[in-house]
């Protein structure tokens, strides 16, 4: 390879300058180096709000290489004909990109490394997107875990290695390649109403990430073992939107949250949720039929509804169960692109044993509707709430959103936040959900609010009786 020739960086989750494998390394060949993001097929699968959130991160990480002198390019098509046609226009030598391990992703590349190499291109595959590889995490016997405290206590001692230092320098390509426009592809498009509301709660970019994350280790860690579960108060690092997007490294955030607990800080609780992740893209990696399919087969023949339009989907779709803690996450999501974690395991706990609703209509309405959404941390999130997943939750423990309520909101400070109805001063944010939903639902503050539409205690007792059915 020349010394002129450049080396194409391929951008996917990987939206920063700061611990960037595969930048560091072209940056290091003192070679012109091209970063170039693909609008492809993996692309194309996203729901709207992840995608509308993707269009603003790559907006932001087109600014931050503009600072240190380069810039991004954007293409959209199938990534081997974008990066073929590439590759011709630049004489590229080299495409480097940090590996995914999301069943889309691994087929893409599958493909592409072998066909690029065929062109007489070096390709370098790197990591960059969880903290250890999935294939050097092993039992004893050499298979991987499908068990969560096993693996956490397999990976809590292991080193990550540190993060590398941000790149502040890229040598340009003399002449750059066409780009697309951003705003032409449009990637709000699909967010309707909604887009002018959740774009007042996105927090975009490598710094914010940083930032978030300094606030929260010196401000908000010692106290995230006991307010991580309380939904109406900030417990929580909200990092999950910059990791989803990786504007900020797994290997970042446990680097700096381990620092914080040697100088005295709390943090296992912390670290065990990020290894959650870790965990979620280790299964993925070596089960990937967990993104569509039930893990453990024999959750197959249970009689779940699978039917998005049905009425009772619908209340749940539109914040309407009657049930204020599901209905008030339902909401917080609509407005915000975010849901609380411990609002998370609520309502799908209750669309798939309550209401007896397939874990895949939820599954595919997070899908649309996160912006932090995450396609391994989804798949199990919602099959562990199900009881068909790996490690999951025994079927038999069937949370009470009422009682979880009591337990995590007894102030009614979260429910009071976003549901508006028969209150005589509304939040400001209860009242931005009536802003952000489709007209078509013909909903308005001034409605009554709905009692529930199933009661608990019935909708307890029938998804028992049907899982005692498909265990006889």
């Amino acid at each position: 390879m020349s010394n002129e020739s450049p080396v194409l960086v391929w951008h996917r989750r990987d939206l920063r300058l700061g611990d960037h494998a595969a930048l560091s390394q072209a940056a290091a060949t003192g070679r012109p180096v091209l970063p170039v993001f693909i609008y492809d097929e993996v692309v194309s699968e996203l729901g709207a709000a992840p995608r509308y959130r993707l269009g603003l991160g790559l907006e932001r990480f087109s600014r931050n290489l503009e600072a240190i002198g380069s810039r991004l390019i954007l293409r959209r098509g199938h990534a081997i004909d974008v990066l073929r046609t590439l590759i011709a226009e630049t004489g590229a030598g080299a495409v480097l990109w940090q590996r995914a391990y999301d069943p889309s992703s691994v087929r893409r590349d599958d493909i592409l490394k072998p066909a690029l190499e065929g062109l007489g291109v070096e390709v370098g595959v790197l990591p960059g997107h969880v903290l250890f590889d999935p294939r050097t995490v092993v039992t004893r016997n050499g298979g991987h875990y499908s068990v969560f405290t096993p693996f956490w206590k397999a990976v809590r001692s292991l080193d990550p290695g540190s993060p590398l230092p941000p790149v502040t320098d890229l040598r340009p390509c003399p002449v750059w390649p066409a780009s697309d426009l951003l705003d032409d592809w449009n990637m709000g498009g699909e967010m309707g109403r909604g887009r002018a509301v959740v774009s007042r709660y996105a927090v975009v970019g490598e710094a914010a990430a940083r930032d978030r994350m300094m606030r929260f280790t010196t401000t908000g860690l010692g106290d995230y073992g006991h307010l991580r579960d309380v939904p109406g108060v900030s417990g929580t690092s909200r990092l999950s939107e910059h990791l989803a997007l990786g504007e900020i490294s797994a290997r970042t955030v446990w680097a700096v949250v381990t620092d914080a607990r040697e100088a005295g800080e709390g943090g296992e609780d912390f670290l065990r949720e990020l290894v959650w992740r870790e965990f979620a893209y280790h299964l993925m990696y070596h089960t990937p039929h967990i993104a569509e399919a039930n893990w453990r087969v024999g959750w197959n023949g249970f009689p779940w509804n699978e039917d998005e339009r049905a009425e009772e989907v619908l209340a749940w779709q539109r914040g309407r169960t009657g049930v204020e803690f599901v209905d008030a996450a339902m909401r917080e999501l609509m407005v915000t692109g975010y849901m609380h974690n411990r609002a998370r395991m609520i309502v799908a706990g209750y669309l798939t044993k309550h209401l007896m609703t397939h874990w895949r209509v939820g599954l595919r309405w997070f899908e649309r509707h996160l912006i932090d959404w995450d396609p391994a941390s989804n798949a199990l999130g919602w099959q562990w709430s199900a009881g068909s997943g790996p490690d999951a939750v025994p079927y038999f423990r069937i949370m009470n959103p009422d009682r979880q309520l009591e337990r995590f909101d007894a102030d009614r400070t979260y429910v009071s936040r976003w549901i508006a109805e028969e209150r005589a001063d509304p939040d400001r944010t209860a009242l931005e959900y009536f802003e952000a939903i489709p007209r078509s639902w013909g909903m308005a503050p001034t409605d009554p609010y709905p009692r529930p539409i199933v009661s608990l205690g019935e909708g307890r007792a029938r998804a028992l009786d049907a899982y005692s059915a498909m265990r006889s």
